[in-house]
């Protein structure tokens, strides 16, 4: 068989973003996807919610964390993806928020057209965005700030490995987002006060995003560290740090209605 003719017998791969939780979020594109789809390959965070929505003659594969062991590795996701797009016509890569926002995304969609399969990628609300906007604070407003940082405070295999630049972060922008910082916030706090911001710069950490557990918690750079260590605050988190964070005194209140 040529390659011409291998690529005519396989499905097609859709990088579908389930959004941050609530599952008014999910795009109709998505949510039409997941109710036809032959094979649906899901990560941790997506929420229960959003699973039921699921073909239920789909085959569904849990890549994220189970009980007793640690998620599926990147190479055993992509090669189950590549195996069942030769056997199916519709496989959903379903992952929380967006696909191509610190999702791993890119790495999928490179390795699925080297493998000659095709692969569609259906954009989702990322959790950055929708996480602070539940807890009411606009990441941009025209008195407080004009632009934002998404970065990654991510822990690898256990370690920490100081990639990011957070000198120049804490100097980029006026409102700074950061996935998957919790663990690491001793460390991002205290090089961003090494950088020159105030102690008193408002964070907020917002824990599961946009889901009816949603919770927040508000305090400063120089404070927030022991603010988690009291009060026992842990991931899932984003944390949105600037003036904008002021605001949700203001706009707490009036948190969108979630999806049950």
């Amino acid at each position: 068989m040529n390659q011409s003719e291998q690529i005519r017998c396989v499905g097609k791969v859709y990088l579908v973003g389930a959004g941050p939780g609530d599952p008014g979020l999910l795009t109709l594109k998505g949510k039409t996807l997941l109710e036809y789809a032959d094979v649906v390959v899901y990560d941790a965070l997506v929420s229960p919610q959003i699973l039921e929505t699921i073909n239920p003659k789909a085959e569904r594969i849990d890549a994220g964390k189970r009980r007793g062991r640690h998620s599926l590795k990147q190479e055993e996701t992509t090669r189950i993806l590549i195996e069942k797009a030769r056997t199916h016509a519709a496989v959903v890569r379903l992952k929380g928020g967006d696909p191509f926002v610190f999702g791993r995304g890119g790495e999928e969609m490179e390795d699925l057209i080297a493998a000659g399969v095709p692969v569609e990628v259906v954009p989702g609300v990322t959790a950055g965005i929708a996480a602070p906007a539940y807890a009411g604070i606009p990441l941009t407003h025209r008195h407080y700030s004009s632009s934002v940082t998404f970065v990654t405070g991510h822990e690898a295999a256990g370690k920490y490995r100081p990639e990011v630049n957070w000198s120049a972060i804490a100097h980029g922008s006026e409102t700074i987002v950061i996935y998957m910082g919790i663990h690491n916030l001793p460390y991002i706090t205290r090089e961003l006060q090494k950088a020159g911001l105030s102690p008193e710069t408002p964070i907020a950490l917002i824990r599961w995003g946009t889901r009816i557990e949603q919770e927040e918690l508000i305090g400063t750079i120089g404070s927030i560290v022991r603010q988690v260590e009291e009060t026992g605050f842990e991931a899932p988190a984003i944390a949105a740090i600037g003036s904008v964070v002021k605001l949700h005194e203001i706009f707490g209140n009036s948190r969108p209605v979630v999806f049950a």
